[in-house]
């Protein structure tokens, strides 16, 4: 499923006042942060994720990584925070159509 425009930017809207649940630390991407990323995926659909990196192109890899890990689309990605998208089984944000 590949999401469009219009979905993008329903998604960036929902995503404007929420706060990151996940922060990278010092040990960066981890299997423990994966999975607990996954999770909050699972319970929210909808998460941000902070990537503390000076390094642009350490930081692009890492959020590639997360997105491919997650098996999540990227919804967008401003400065240090990641925003993604997943929808779980019973879902609860209903994207608009094309």
């Amino acid at each position: 499923m590949q999401l469009t425009t219009k979905q993008k930017q329903y998604l960036k809207g929902l995503a404007h006042s929420l706060k990151p649940v996940v922060q990278l630390g010092a040990n960066g991407l981890t299997e423990g942060v994966v999975a607990e990323i996954d999770n909050a995926l699972s319970h929210h659909e909808l998460i941000k994720v902070k990537v503390p990196s000076d390094d642009r192109e350490e930081k692009s890899l890492i959020m590639d990584a997360i997105v491919g890990e997650t098996k999540s689309h990227k919804v967008q990605s401003i400065g240090h925070v990641l925003v993604i998208y997943k929808p779980s089984e019973d879902a609860k944000i209903t994207l608009p159509k094309k």
